[in-house]
C-alpha cells in the first residue's frame, strides 16, 4: 500500500523539527561556549570529541534496543517520542548556562550537557530514520521518501543557518548569551510538536518485525555488511569537510570581515546558502536525477563541492570584500551538499535490503545507528579541528564590540582561511576515492536484489 501525502508530509515535518535542533547544536555549539561563555577553544574541542567517542558505544546499543522493542504502538515511535522529549529539554539547558558558573564548573557543566544531549538525541534519530525501510516497500518509493526526509531535514538545517545570529540578537536585544537561551527554548518546543505530529501519522509495516537478534549477531551483521560500511565512511568525510567550514563560517565573519554589523553579512550569506541547499534537494537533485543515475549524480556533486572550495580559497588569497561575490563559491558548495545529504541516506537504506540478501536479516536499526554515530563523529572530528584551528591563529576571543577588520595578511588570517578551504577538499577527495572503491551498489544491482528478496518471502 502506497504512502499517503499525510504519512509524507508528518514525516517530512519530523525531519525539519530534528535537524533544526541538530544544526544549531553542531554549528554553534563551540561559538556559544568558546566565544561567548569564554571557554578554551581547545576544551570544547576535546569535549565535543571524547562526547563522539562515548557514542561509539552508545548508538550501536541504541539501534540493538529499538530493534528488540515489541510495543501496541511498534517499536519505533516510543523511542522517537522519549528521545525527543528528553532531548528538547537538555538542548535548552546546554544553551542556557546558568551566569554563576565559570572556570572548571562551566567547562563540567558544558561536557555534562553535551554528552547528554548527545545520548537523547540518539534515542530518536536512529528510530527516525530506520523507519524507512520499515513502511516503504523499496525501489523508488523508499528513494522518493529518503529524498522527502533528507530535503526536509536540509530546510530545517537551513533555517535555523539563516535565522539564528538574527533571532539571537533579536530575543536577546543585542545579549548573545540570552538570546541563544531563548533561540533554544523556541527550537525546542517546536521540535516536540512537529515529532508528535510524526509519532501521530506514521505506522510502520508489520513486514520488518522480525525476531530480535542477540547483541553478537548484531554487531556481526554490521560488520558483514561492507556496503552499509562503505558508506558510513564517505558520510564521515563528507560531513566532516562540511563541518569543518560551518563551524569557522562564522568566525571568517566576524574576524576577517569584520565590522560592527558582521552578522548581517553573515546572514545574508546563510541566506543565500541555505535557500540555494533547499533547491538544491527539492528541486536540482529531482530534476538533475532524471539525466543520471544516482551514482552519477553523487559523483557530480564531488565536483561541484571541490571547484567551490577551490574558487572559495582564491577569493579569500585576492582579499575578496564584496559579499556578493561569495556567493558563487557558496552556490556550488550548498548546491552539492543538498544533493550529498540525499544520496548518502538512499545509499544507506539500500544496504539495508542488501544485508538482508547477503546475511539473511533486516537490521535497518543498527545500520541507521551508524548514520547517527558517523554524523555526530564528523562534527566532533570537525569541532576539534575547528578549535585548533582557532587556538593557533587566537582569533577567538570574547570581543562583543568589533568595528575593525583583521589585517588580511597576517597568519591568524590566513591559518582560518586554508582550514576552511584546503582540508575539506583534501575531506572529499578522500571520500570519492573510497566510495569508487568500494561502493557496489547500482540502480541494476539494487533492484536485483529487492526482485530476490520478494520471491524469497
Amino acid at each position: 500500500m502506497k504512502l499517503s501525502i499525510k504519512e509524507k508530509a508528518s514525516y517530512g515535518l519530523g525531519a525539519v523539527g530534528k535537524d533544526m535542533v541538530y544544526m544549531l547544536s553542531a554549528s554553534y555549539i563551540l561559538y556559544y561556549y568558546q566565544d561567548i561563555l569564554g571557554v578554551s577553544a581547545i576544551a570544547m574541542g576535546v569535549i565535543l570529541m571524547a562526547a563522539r567517542v562515548f557514542d561509539a558505544f552508545n548508538d550501536p546499543i541504541m539501534g540493538i534496543v529499538v530493534a528488540k522493542t515489541r510495543t501496541k504502538w511498534g517499536k519505533f515511535r516510543p523511542w522517537l517520542l522519549i528521545g525527543t522529549v528528553l532531548n528538547a529539554v537538555i538542548l535548552y539547558f546546554m544553551f542556557a548556562a546558568p551566569p554563576s558558573l565559570n572556570g572548571g564548573r562551566l567547562i563540567a557543566y558544558a561536557a555534562i550537557t553535551y554528552v547528554l544531549w548527545g545520548v537523547t538525541y540518539t534515542m530518536m534519530d536512529i528510530p527516525f530514520w530506520s523507519m524507512i525501510p520499515a513502511f516503504t516497500e523499496g525501489g523508488q518509493e523508499r528513494e522518493n521518501l529518503s529524498t522527502l526526509g533528507r530535503s526536509c531535514a536540509g530546510v530545517g538545517s537551513a533555517l535555523v543557518t539563516i535565522i539564528t545570529m538574527w533571532c539571537v540578537y533579536q530575543l536577546g536585544q543585542g545579549n548573545e548569551r540570552t538570546g541563544f537561551a531563548r533561540f533554544a527554548l523556541i527550537l525546542a518546543l517546536l521540535f516536540v510538536a512537529f515529532i508528535l505530529v510524526t509519532c501521530i501519522c506514521i505506522k510502520e509495516k508489520s513486514t520488518v518485525d522480525v525476531d530480535s537478534p542477540s547483541v553478537g549477531q548484531m554487531f556481526r551483521s554490521l560488520v558483514q555488511n561492507d556496503q552499509a560500511m562503505t558508506i558510513v565512511i564517505s558520510i564521515v568525510l563528507i560531513n566532516c569537510s562540511l563541518y569543518i567550514t560551518s563551524n569557522l563560517v562564522i568566525y571568517f565573519f566576524k574576524y576577517d570581515f569584520g565590522g560592527e554589523t558582521w552578522y548581517n553579512s553573515y546572514t545574508l550569506f546563510n541566506t543565500f546558502g541555505g535557500g540555494i541547499q533547499i533547491l538544491s534537494m527539492m528541486l536540482f537533485f529531482p530534476l538533475v536525477r532524471k539525466f543520471l543515475s544516482a551514482i552519477k549524480v553523487f559523483y557530480l556533486s564531488f565536483l561541484l563541492a571541490i571547484a567551490g572550495y577551490g574558487i572559495l580559497l582564491v577569493l579569500m588569497l585576492f582579499n575578496a570584500t564584496s559579499i556578493f561575490v561569495l556567493f558563487v563559491p557558496a552556490f556550488l558548495i550548498f548546491t552539492a551538499f543538498g544533493m550529498l545529504t540525499v544520496l548518502t541516506t538512499v545509499f544507506l537504506a539500500n544496504t539495508v535490503d542488501y544485508g538482508q540478501w547477503k546475511n539473511h536479516r533486516r537490521d535497518e536499526s543498527v545500520i541507521f545507528s551508524m548514520q547517527t554515530f558517523v554524523v555526530k563523529l564528523a562534527s566532533g572530528v570537525a569541532a576539534l579541528i575547528a578549535s585548533i584551528c582557532l587556538s593557533l591563529s587566537h582569533l577567538s576571543k570574547d570581543t562583543s564590540d568589533i568595528t575593525e577588520v583583521v589585517d588580511t595578511s597576517s597568519t591568524s588570517v590566513m591559518g582560518l582561511r586554508l582550514t576552511m578551504t584546503l582540508l575539506p577538499i583534501i575531506g572529499l577527495l578522500a571520500a570519492i576515492l573510497y566510495f569508487h572503491k568500494k561502493y557496489i551498489l547500482t540502480e541494476e544491482k539494487v533492484a536485483e536484489i529487492t526482485e530476490e528478496i520478494h520471491r524469497e518471502d
